[in-house]
């Protein structure tokens, strides 16, 4: 409507320009002085108002630009007491700068949901501008897994983790690649993943960092325990045969005839050779059975635990243990009321194993103590069994869990495998923080 009316208003300026216009030529042509000096003054007033109304749109338009260029939409452009000229103007503007502000808040709407939601996932996220190496972004994830409560610039991340640096420099938008970095004195295996994006003429490389240690774990033990399955499986088919015809040959050597046919140095050799071969292979079918007990293990009986029952089980069962060798336990446990769903069976079967472990460890100290403690770290319920004996170097902490390998002359090397397995299939997960010389951490997750 309003712009109708300018429409209107101006055509009737123009056709009151073009009359009087008009009426001038006429005076000049017929040499009338009138014609020419009384439409003068109307034309001089036109022309200006046009002008003025030109000059007052372009001002008007500059004025919005600015404010566009510096994204400011929140003026309000009075119609009312504004000519009619403007008001059509302004009338658009106010327009626009509602679908702008619509816009704003769609996309910063947008913006938090898209940031909430990587801060909730266990992903951590990274960017940074592929040419400065500025950091646009970085959610907590990153920031707990990297253990770097902030990052301005991703040369900052070579001080503090040259290896990791390093490999993300190198990675490829599409690549992915496993690297082992040191966390909170762990070794964690990480997932990165990378891509670019462009944004207002910069060049953003986009960094996934995905903890996949757990997962690598489940991995590694099915397939020890598929490797397992296949070795006891052929060593009993081959060494159970062996032990019966040794078995077999004895009792022959026994029966009248071969005794009187041979002599007695011979029979001798003979029983001594064969008592060997049985002997042997009845200690390899043993031997070999004790690994059954890694796959023995195929379902859980769940029920809900009070820790503070099992620390009141596990210490009344150590405790003579314990009082013969000299050795202090610490029970730790500030809420008597934590509780957790496990199999109480397998999981006092680990904490056992884990205690007679740091008793191990611990035997020839001067002060030897062993600590069993429980807490809870966000959706985690955490066990720790730690002790103040020799610790282990960086090199035996990667081979505490492969099955077989053990430290003592005497030991199977299956308990932490065993134990790996159990907390696994459990959901949760067995990790372990040594350093020589101070002492060695188990924590049991849950």
């Amino acid at each position: 409507m309003i712009f109708k009316r300018y429409e209107w208003q101006l055509l009737l300026r123009i056709l009151l320009l073009f009359g009087f216009m008009c009426a001038a030529a006429y005076g000049l042509v017929s040499n009338n002085n009138l014609y020419i000096f009384l439409p003068l003054p109307f034309i001089i007033y036109l022309i200006f108002n046009l002008l003025y109304q030109y000059t007052k749109i372009q001002q008007e338009v500059q004025e919005f630009a600015e404010a566009a260029q510096y994204r400011d939409f929140s003026r309000h452009y009075a119609i009312k007491n504004a000519p009619s000229n403007v008001q059509v103007l302004r009338q658009g503007f106010n327009e626009i700068n509602v679908t702008f502000k619509t816009i704003n808040r769609e996309r910063e709407t947008q913006y938090h949901y898209l940031q909430n939601i990587l801060e909730l996932v266990g992903t951590g996220i990274l960017s940074y501008e592929q040419e400065t190496g500025e950091v646009g972004w970085i959610n907590e994830s990153f920031k707990n897994l990297i253990s770097i409560p902030y990052l301005r610039n991703i040369s900052s991340l070579e001080k503090r983790a040259p290896e990791l640096y390093e490999e993300i420099i190198k990675l490829r938008s599409g690549n992915s690649r496993v690297v082992t970095i040191q966390h909170e004195q762990q070794k964690l295996k990480i997932l990165l993943m990378a891509s670019l994006l462009r944004s207002e003429d910069k060049l953003y490389k986009l960094v996934a960092f995905q903890n996949v240690s757990d997962a690598m774990d489940e991995s590694e033990s099915n397939a020890w325990s598929k490797l397992l399955n296949v070795m006891t499986h052929e060593i009993m088919n081959s060494v159970a045969p062996i032990s019966s015809l040794a078995n077999t040959l004895k009792n022959r050597l026994k029966r009248s005839d071969i005794a009187n046919s041979a002599t007695g140095h011979d029979l001798e050799d003979l029983e001594l050779g064969i008592d060997t071969i049985k002997r042997r292979s009845e200690g390899l079918l043993k031997f070999t059975e004790s690994y059954r007990s890694l796959n023995k293990i195929t379902k859980l009986e769940l029920q809900h635990t009070l820790v503070y029952e099992l620390f009141e089980n596990l210490n009344t069962l150590m405790l003579p243990t314990l009082e013969k060798k000299n050795i202090e336990l610490d029970v730790i446990l500030r809420d008597l009321n934590l509780a957790i769903d496990v199999d109480v069976n397998l999981l006092e079967q680990v904490l056992i194993n884990l205690l007679v472990n740091a008793i191990e460890a611990v035997k020839d100290r001067p002060e030897p103590t062993i600590s069993l403690s429980a807490e809870v770290q966000g959706n985690k319920t955490l066990i720790k069994v730690s002790d103040n004996g020799l610790g282990m170097s960086a090199e035996l902490l990667e081979k505490i869990f492969i099955p077989f390998f053990s430290t003592r002359k005497t030991g199977s090397g299956i308990g932490l495998s065993l134990c790996k397995q159990i907390m696994l299939m459990h959901k949760g997960n067995i990790t372990v923080q040594s350093t020589e010389g101070k002492g060695t951490v188990f924590t049991l997750q849950f």
